[in-house]
């Protein structure tokens, strides 16, 4: 799909928040639906979308519930979340991160902020790298699909965000070599995002627990970084 064709939903209970949002963003030329709750967001084909824009605090179903039981969902475990929200906490943020989420953006915001954001994390999710020679990386029963994009344990298929997978899918292709948090955040995440030492710690804590079993591969040499231990 073209990046000017990528679908964006946004859902606030702020419905005039929600038309000037859809209207730059269809300037942009994305195409935009709107969804003044979790529950009306609920009703839509979700797996369709590219990106999701979600608000945290509205009535009735919260944000973070949403982005949750999105991500419990293998149709739609992979899409993008970019959080909106007038709670610039950093419990807050850890949540939103510790459920998946490719950005945080605090009320009120600028719409050009905005815009780029939507523009990195698209790239990101969207972002092809050179084809590797091998499609599958295996490692006891620890399988990685590079053509999927999927993690399985023992053929049992594990929701990845996609920042989750292309950390465990560098440290297990290079195992035994350290990363250091700047250098993952070079890695994975694109320069014009701000990225801070606490996300990458957070998604390492997220990827470990989805691991299961093999969380103690991922081994933490402090002052220094991350190494998948085999």
């Amino acid at each position: 799909m073209e990046e000017s064709r990528k679908k964006v939903l946004v859902v606030d209970d702020e419905q005039d928040l929600c038309e000037i949002l859809k209207f730059n963003l269809e300037t942009e030329g994305y195409e935009v639906d709107t969804a003044y709750s979790a529950e009306e967001a609920l009703n839509l084909e979700l797996k369709s979308y590219s990106l999701l824009l979600l608000d945290v605090m509205m009535g009735g179903m919260s944000g973070f519930a949403l982005a949750k039981k999105l991500k419990s969902e293998p149709s739609t475990a992979s899409i993008p979340i970019i959080f909106l929200t007038a709670r610039d906490t950093e419990n807050d943020t850890v949540t939103g991160f510790n459920l998946g989420a490719d950005d945080y953006i605090s009320k009120p915001f600028s719409i050009r902020e905005v815009m780029v954001r939507v523009k990195a994390v698209l790239r990101r999710s969207s972002g092809e790298k050179d084809k590797p020679a091998h499609k599958v990386i295996n490692y006891q029963g620890l399988t990685l699909n590079l053509d999927k994009k999927t993690v399985a344990i023992d053929g049992n298929e594990i929701p990845f965000t996609k920042t989750e997978f292309e950390i465990l899918h560098l440290l297990i292709e290079e195992r035994g070599r350290v990363f250091s948090r700047q250098e993952l955040i070079d890695r994975i995440w694109p320069r014009d995002v701000l990225v801070l030492d606490r996300t990458v710690d957070v998604n390492i804590t997220r990827l470990r627990k989805k691991i299961g079993p093999f969380a103690k591969c991922i081994v933490t040499r402090l002052g220094f970084g991350y190494y998948f231990d085999a």
